[in-house]
C-alpha cells in the first residue's frame, strides 16, 4: 500500500513538472484551426505540419544553421570551460590556492545576473569583431560554465586519495601527468557531469545569443523565438512549440544517455568507509 502510494505521488509530481512540455507536444500536433477550437489537451486530427515547417529552410528561419550554430557553441563553450576549470580545480584541491578568496569570488560572479554584463560585453566583442560569430558566442558561454565545473571538480579531486599524487610524483611524474594521467582517470564521472551540465547550459542560454548575435551564428534558442513574431494571422503557435521540441531534444538525449555518469558523480563519496 506504501510503495502504491509513493508512485501514485511520484507519478502526479512528475506530471506537475513536465506538464509544460506536455501541452507543448500536444500543441505541435495541432492545426490552427484545432487550436482556436479546442485548445485542450486531447487532439482530434493530429498532423505533422507544424514539423514540415520548421524543418523546411526559409530565408527567415533555418533551423540546420541554428542548431549547428547552438552545437559548435556549446561545444566550445564546455570544453573551454573544462580545460580552464579542470588545472585550476587541482591547484585549489591539491594547495589550497584559491580556496579562500578565487574559489568564492567566482562562485559569486555566477550569481549576479548576467544582464549586469550586456553592454561592456557587447562593446568588448565589437572591438574584438568577436559579434555573430560562434567562437564569440561559445567563449562568453564559457565563462558562464566555469563556476559550477570549479565547484563540482574541486569537491571531486578532493576525494581523491593524496597518496596517488605522492607515489607518482616518487616515480618521476609531474604535476601535469599526476593531473592527466592520474587524477584525471579517477574523477572521469565528475568532468562527464561538467560537462552534460555546461552543454545543457550553454545550449538553453538566450540573453547572450540574442544579443551578440544577428544572423551567422543566431543559436536555437533565439531562432525559435522568431516563430512568437506576429505575422499576418499572429503567433505561430504550432510551429512555435514543434520548434521548441526539436530544441529541446539535443540536451535531453544528451542526459539521459548520461545518466548514469551523472548518478556516479553525485554518489561518489557520498558513503565512506
Amino acid at each position: 500500500m506504501i510503495k502504491t502510494l509513493r508512485w501514485i505521488v511520484f507519478l502526479l509530481a512528475a506530471l506537475a513538472m513536465n506538464f509544460p512540455v506536455i501541452v507543448t507536444l500536444v500543441t505541435s500536433f495541432k492545426t490552427a484551426r484545432e487550436l482556436a477550437s479546442n485548445p485542450g489537451l486531447w487532439i482530434q486530427s493530429p498532423t505533422l505540419a507544424n514539423y514540415a515547417t520548421v524543418l523546411g529552410k526559409t530565408d527567415r528561419f533555418n533551423i540546420y544553421a541554428y542548431l549547428l550554430n547552438s552545437t559548435s557553441a556549446a561545444l566550445i563553450g564546455t570544453l573551454v570551460a573544462l580545460a580552464i576549470a579542470f588545472p585550476a580545480a587541482y591547484a585549489i584541491a591539491r594547495s589550497a590556492i584559491g580556496r579562500r578568496v578565487l574559489l568564492p569570488v567566482v562562485i559569486n560572479l555566477r550569481a549576479m545576473p548576467l544582464v549586469i554584463f550586456a553592454i561592456p560585453l557587447y562593446m568588448m566583442y565589437q572591438w574584438l569583431g568577436l559579434l555573430d560569430t560562434r567562437l564569440g558566442l561559445g567563449l562568453i558561454l564559457a565563462i558562464v560554465n566555469i563556476p559550477l565545473a570549479l565547484v563540482i571538480l574541486v569537491n571531486a579531486i578532493g576525494e581523491v586519495p593524496i597518496e596517488l599524487d605522492e607515489a607518482a610524483s616518487v616515480d618521476g611524474a609531474s604535476a601535469a601527468r599526476i593531473m592527466l594521467s592520474v587524477v584525471l582517470p579517477v574523477v572521469r564521472p565528475a568532468v562527464t557531469t561538467c560537462f552534460i551540465f555546461g552543454f545543457i547550459t550553454a545550449w538553453n542560454e538566450f540573453l547572450f545569443g540574442l544579443m551578440l548575435t544577428t544572423s551567422r551564428a543566431v543559436p536555437m534558442t533565439v531562432g525559435s523565438s522568431f516563430f512568437f513574431a506576429a505575422s499576418g494571422g499572429g503567433v505561430q503557435w504550432g510551429a512555435a512549440s514543434a520548434v521548441m521540441i526539436l530544441g529541446a531534444l539535443p540536451p535531453a538525449l544528451l542526459g539521459l544517455i548520461m545518466y548514469r555518469q551523472i548518478s556516479a558523480s553525485m554518489t561518489a563519496g557520498a558513503v565512506k568507509g
